[in-house]
């Protein structure tokens, strides 16, 4: 896991990349570039702003966000996602879970071997069922899980006869994931997702962290199912969730 240190970007940066706006690169998580991390993993600058009732995730990385996805084995057990994340410190019942179910997240994944968004077409060929390779959007609940491995997280599993509270758009896994269909966007070294929220006030007073991360299908396809198997990078260095929402 990667240890990295909080630093102000360098004033040259609007020089380097004109086509974002000092008001876009301000504020947030800034962190200082990393060559031993893939350049669409490596992330330089975390922020979270709200307009009304919208929530803005916005994440930078070194080059070519979103340019770089698994590749497919051919089924789901052992398979990968890659994704980035946004964990937060908002509630969990605020998107429709249980309250204090675990480490809410935001995630923007891309998994070529099995589609989580049953309502949504994201490739536009009239067939729900297998566009998982293209970048979207899910909220995940987060736990420490020790059959993860040491100090991993896992999505929280659902125990087998449990009725726990859930998202209209829960997409039927056994796990704490939800499948808004928020549709995320990228633009050259930039992902964002634009999230609507019913109390944007619990966005406002949240804080959040940056982490860019390999996930894997457990290969008995079972509890743990969804695991965090390698953090590529982090964007506070240690998973404190410093940022603060519009600050």
């Amino acid at each position: 896991m990667s240890k990295l240190s909080l630093i102000t970007v360098l004033a040259t940066v609007s020089i380097v990349l004109p086509t974002y706006a000092d008001s876009q690169h301000s504020g947030g998580i800034h962190s200082p570039k990393n060559e031993a991390i893939l350049a669409p993993f490596d992330i330089i600058h975390t922020k979270i702003t709200t307009d009304g009732n919208i929530a803005t995730f916005h994440m930078m990385v070194s080059s070519k966000a979103g340019s770089s996805t698994p590749l497919p084995i051919g089924q789901l057990a052992g398979s990968d996602v890659f994704s980035y994340v946004w964990p937060t410190s908002i509630d969990s019942y605020e998107v429709g879970f249980e309250k204090n179910a675990g480490i809410l997240a935001l995630a923007v994944t891309s998994h070529p071997d099995f589609d989580d968004t049953p309502l949504y077409d994201e490739n536009g060929d009239g067939n729900v069922g297998n566009d998982g390779n293209v970048w979207h959007s899910h909220w995940v609940v987060l736990q420490p899980n020790e059959q993860c491995g040491k100090g991993a997280l896992g999505v929280v599993d659902i125990p087998k006869g449990a009725t726990p509270r859930l998202p209209k758009t829960w997409p039927g896994l056994p796990i704490l994931l939800d499948s808004p269909g928020w549709s995320p966007t990228f633009d050259m070294k930039a992902v964002e997702v634009r999230v609507p929220f019913d109390n944007i006030g619990a966005v406002n007073s949240s804080t959040f962290d940056g982490v860019t991360a390999g996930l894997r299908i457990n290969q008995s396809v079972h509890a743990p199912l969804l695991c965090v198997v390698d953090v590529m990078d982090i964007a506070s260095g240690d998973l404190s969730l410093p940022g603060k929402v519009n600050e």
